[in-house]
């Protein structure tokens, strides 16, 4: 009988837990549950919802591994016990630390070069830091910091050492990429005194710890790099994954360089790089546009889709709450161009084309950074299942796109992991990945360019003015 593995995804919604045939990868069960809302959140409640989720297809895995979102913040004291409501990715309060982080490690170009990436509010570290200065009893009484995978694997293994990975590693701010190694000293930076961090693998493959039952545990990873795992990425493919937040990630061989902020130069789950724009706002833009004109997901994606390009002028620039790519976190969105004749159908495809235009800068960057052009583009996540998402990326990003089929790709992505730790072999195990299809349209790059055109008009525009 072949070996079973089970794939978690811890994401900033919900845990979802996919039970799959380790040499296929074809998925045998899926379950799910929700966490709560927020950008703070208690992470005792994931526990909760990895239990109802994962814990009935536990013991019939062989071995498992968690996905989980990056960043978030998940303080313990010397007991192990939760300090404070973890502070989740998508948390942008601590913008001001992240700022103060950078300029006291020796300014933009020198803190790339250690961590990777130009850290912003996202990243652990600024969390850290913002603890510091707003709560400092709550940082006195912290003795580990842990990211939610990590909170989440150890609770898997009944609890003892905790461990991560290099690629969820990589985006605290207190990883080195160019040295492959925690440095303390960034922590002690951000907070003002050391903390206890998770153990890293040897290799990217290694079990790390087992299960009361006895499966293993494989080392887990970021969401993203998850993602990256459970579609096979190859070397210069591009995923776009319009999500709770717009991801566009590429494969790298070799580790990137962005002193601006555009790209984070994140490890990958494999030993490789996974440098990644990353936008806060995604389907969200759509879910704000669904709402205004008081339409479903279905009929939004109609309105759009009868509308002409470029919206017959009317442009969004859709930083509803704030920017992390570019890093404006105290931007809000602009609606411009509209007139007498503007319809409906033309709002429906100002936000869609918002959307997109984003998420074509997210390309760009990445293409610039890397000096590689995108191998391919595809397309994932919840918003990318709307007709109009589908059939109008192509036209913005220029490119042939393809939709790859619904699937919980982080998930799968930890299940692949867990595969590859039980066979130790030297590569992650080979699954064919099934319903994928093309979409071409005409390119559009005036939409583009009348997006950028606002972008640059608005740099300095904030909440209040």
């Amino acid at each position: 009988m072949a070996p079973t593995v089970l794939g978690i995804d811890s994401s900033t919604q919900a845990t979802k837990a996919l039970l799959v045939d380790a040499e296929t990868g074809v998925v045998l069960e899926e379950r799910r549950a929700a966490h709560p809302d927020g950008t703070e959140v208690d992470p005792r409640a994931w526990l909760d919802a990895v239990d109802e989720a994962a814990g009935p297809l536990l013991e019939r895995a062989d071995a498992v591994s968690v996905g989980g979102q990056q960043h978030g913040m998940v303080l313990l004291d010397a007991q192990g016990e939760v300090v404070r409501d973890a502070l989740l990715w998508n948390d942008t309060r601590s913008a001001p630390q992240a700022e103060a982080l950078i300029e006291e490690m020796g300014g933009a170009e020198a803190s790339v070069e250690e961590i990777g990436s130009l850290m912003v509010a996202s990243f652990t570290a600024s969390k850290l830091r913002w603890v510091r200065d707003n709560e400092s009893e709550n940082a006195q009484r912290a003795a580990s910091v842990l990211l939610p995978h990590d909170y989440v694997s150890r609770h898997l293994a009944g609890g003892g050492e905790a461990f991560t990975d290099r690629g969820d590693a990589s985006g605290t701010a207190y990883y080195s990429t160019r040295t492959e190694e925690w440095k303390p000293e960034l922590v002690e930076l951000a907070l003002g005194r050391s903390l206890d961090l998770p153990r890293l693998p040897g290799s990217p493959q290694e079990i790390m710890a087992r299960t009361p039952g006895g499966a293993a545990i494989a080392a887990g990873t970021g969401d993203n790099m998850g993602a990256a795992l459970g579609l096979s990425q190859s070397e210069g493919d591009v995923s776009v994954s319009i999500g709770t937040s717009g991801v566009c990630a590429m494969v790298s061989p070799t580790r990137p360089n962005d002193a601006t902020g555009s790209v984070t130069g994140f490890a990958d789950a494999t030993g490789r790089f996974l440098p990644m724009a990353t936008t806060i706002n995604a389907a969200r833009i759509l879910e704000a546009g669904r709402a205004l004109l008081g339409v479903s997901h279905e009929e939004m994606a109609e309105l759009a889709l009868a509308s002409a390009p470029g919206a017959h002028g009317v442009t969004l620039l859709p930083y509803f709450d704030g920017e992390r790519t570019p890093n404006r976190p105290e931007a809000r969105a602009t609606l411009t161009g509209m007139s007498t004749s503007t319809t409906r159908e033309d709002i429906a495809r100002a936000y869609v084309e918002g959307l997109l235009c984003s998420l074509a800068d997210g390309i760009s960057a990445l293409e610039d950074i890397t000096g590689t052009a995108a191998a391919g583009i595809t397309l994932i996540g919840g918003a990318a299942r709307s007709q109009a998402v589908q059939q109008i990326a192509p036209a913005i990003f220029g490119r042939a796109v393809t939709i790859a089929p619904a699937a919980e790709y982080v998930a799968l992505g930890a299940a692949r992991q867990a595969a590859w730790a039980l066979s130790g072999e030297q590569e992650p195990p080979t699954w064919e990945l099934t319903g994928s299809r093309t979409v071409e349209a005409e390119p559009t790059p005036e939409v583009l360019g009348a997006y950028r055109e606002l972008k640059e008009r608005t740099a300095d525009w904030t909440a209040k003015g």
